[in-house]
């Protein structure tokens, strides 16, 4: 009898992976509607500051994380001390064919489900990328959806096409997006509403949440850069 091949001890991908989608955070290509309230300097401070606490709260996440990165920029995963084949650079003319390739590129990887969100919500809770991935047990597609009208969340399985025709940018993505879903016959799950951090009006917002004890403790990086800013 042939000898038994050694066993694989390979590392495997995890079955779940978590995109954040971001930039480099440099004057006047990050954050520049909020940069026209409090300046460029200071929005790509304070945007930095959301990343670094993100990268914090899901350094020891149950699930893969990976960043794509839009335009390409080597200083990135250096910066925020991510390695660098955590990373990969988003791929489309805008932001719907991005979200779609990304969805695939991960896929290609092996990751059998993915949460992609955006870097513009400090406070966007491990416990509810950990909801969204539980909603994929029965839902197609799950939509995290903001006061904008647009997402701060999207999941899915497999690249969906919900992402042609939609008005980016605009109040109608997530109506949209649901409207799309419903001609697909895709099975969509919301979850709570929440806020992304693009205007004056957001951060006041944030600043709200931050007056807890809990809040600051779990956006620290954040907190820094308010107190900063509001001297």
């Amino acid at each position: 009898m042939p000898p038994r091949p050694p066993p694989d001890t390979r590392p495997r991908p995890a079955a779940d992976v978590l995109v954040v989608f971001v930039r480099c955070p440099e004057p006047g290509r990050v954050k520049t509607r909020l940069a026209g309230a409090v300046g460029a300097t200071p929005a790509a401070s304070l945007y930095a500051a959301f990343v670094t606490d993100l990268r914090a709260r899901f350094a020891a996440a149950p699930f893969a994380v990976r960043w794509a990165v839009a335009p390409p920029d080597d200083r990135f995963a250096a910066r925020f001390a991510i390695p660098r084949d955590e990373t990969f650079v988003q791929d489309g003319d805008d932001l719907g064919a991005r979200m779609h390739a990304a969805f695939a590129h991960v896929g290609a990887q092996g990751f059998a489900r993915c949460v992609l969100i955006g870097s513009d919500m400090p406070q966007l809770a491990l416990a509810t990328v950990e909801h969204a991935f539980a909603a994929l047990d029965d839902a197609d597609l799950v939509l995290g959806p903001a006061r904008d009208g647009g997402y701060y969340l999207i999941a899915a399985r497999r690249p969906l096409d919900v992402f042609g025709g939609i008005g980016w940018g605009t109040g109608t993505v997530l109506a949209a997006t649901r409207a799309r879903a419903a001609k697909l016959r895709l099975k969509v799950a919301l979850l709570d509403e929440d806020f992304d951090v693009d205007e004056a009006a957001d951060l006041q917002l944030l600043e709200v949440l931050l007056a807890d004890d809990a809040a600051r403790a779990a956006m620290p990086a954040t907190t820094a850069a308010l107190r900063t800013l509001r001297r």
